[in-house]
């Protein structure tokens, strides 16, 4: 597959990229490149491998999930500049 002047202005036009005249020929080039490139990564035969999120091969730590940190809105509240009936006091952003 290989893209012509045509496609390269009409992706730099999707993209939002100001391409000169004598940009795109260049441009043509790079784009056939990368191209050319996953054509070569798409005849690699990867049957049999599974995909990976991480090249070495790693558990997420999992946790329990409950709540340790309730109970403590006085605290939270304390660092407030303004509260009232246990809320935080903010100004009127909307009109």
């Amino acid at each position: 597959m290989s893209v012509d002047l045509n496609a390269v202005r009409r992706i730099a036009h999707l993209a939002r990229i100001e391409v000169t005249e004598a940009e795109t020929p260049h441009l043509q080039s790079e784009i056939n490149a990368i191209l050319k490139f996953v054509e070569a990564l798409d005849a690699v035969d990867v049957s049999g491998v599974e995909p990976m999120t991480s090249v070495i091969p790693m558990r997420l730590p999992m946790r329990e999930d409950v709540v340790t940190d309730g109970g403590i809105a006085p605290l939270v509240l304390a660092n407030a500049p303004v509260t009232e009936d246990g809320f935080f006091v903010v100004p009127k952003v909307i009109e």
